[in-house]
């Protein structure tokens, strides 16, 4: 067994359905591990278990509830009889002039983006604990500076940064790491939206990566296999960009 080798291990990816939390989920497999996918809207579920093939299952559950993180977390354990891994990774944003946000959209961004991810932290510590894990919070590079047109997303990605760090200092004598990941600009249905809305942003985000391009759901396979296996054991508590150098562009 390598340092990265998942074979054995059983991880739980919220938002897995589509985009980064796909892209991570391929990742896992790959390096062996079983992966029980949880998200919102059930066909998307059945196509990423396609995609996924044996090694994955999925359950349609609303994530910002208790009982919906509960649920996932026992659908992954009574699959695949553990839990070693989370990856939380469920989110949306609402694009819009700060002044121009109703309280209702504000709740929602923060529900899915920070309450779910909390709420499932709390879920699977209990399972965790057992014999060690990893969770990996999916953050942002909005984690690191905000914009204009996402204050509430940009929020909530900030929070997971020091909801990340309270985690992996609470949870470190139970041998459970808790790492952020930041994605830069990934080529996702979310940042297709993105595009439509935002005049010119497709030129802007090639003119300032270093890396030339968008990102891909791809890219953040390799980034889920390391946080996720032996090879990371002695990190926690940190916040690793992946977005082609966009955010060390002054």
């Amino acid at each position: 067994m390598t340092a990265f080798d998942l074979t054995g291990k059983v991880a739980l990816v919220t938002g897995g359905n589509g985009g980064i939390g796909l892209g991570m989920a391929k990742g896992l497999v790959d390096a062996g591990a079983l992966v029980m996918v949880a998200g919102r809207n059930a066909e998307k579920n059945r196509g990423a278990v396609e995609a996924l093939g044996a090694k994955a299952d999925a359950i349609a559950a609303d994530l910002t509830e208790g009982s919906g993180a509960k649920a996932a977390v026992a659908a992954a354990v009574q699959k695949f009889g553990r839990l070693d891994i989370v990856v939380n990774n469920a989110g949306t944003n609402i694009r819009r002039a700060p002044q121009d946000y109703s309280l209702e959209e504000w709740h929602s961004v923060l529900n899915i983006n920070l309450t779910s991810m909390f709420l499932c932290c709390q879920a699977a510590y209990p399972h965790l604990r057992e014999r060690g894990g990893k969770i990996i919070n999916i953050g942002s590079m909005m984690s690191i500076f905000g914009a204009s047109f996402a204050a509430p997303y940009g929020a909530s990605k900030g929070a997971v940064v020091q909801l990340t760090k309270s985690l992996a200092i609470a949870w470190a004598p139970d041998k459970i790491q808790v790492n952020a990941v930041l994605p830069g600009w990934i080529d996702t249905d979310l940042t297709k939206g993105a595009r439509q809305e935002i005049s010119g942003l497709h030129e802007k985000v090639l003119a300032r990566s270093p890396a030339g391009r968008w990102g891909n759901p791809g890219d953040m396979a390799g980034i889920a296999v390391f946080l996720a296996s032996p090879a990371s054991d002695f990190i926690t508590g940190t916040a690793i960009p992946v977005d082609g150098g966009y955010s060390a562009q002054g």
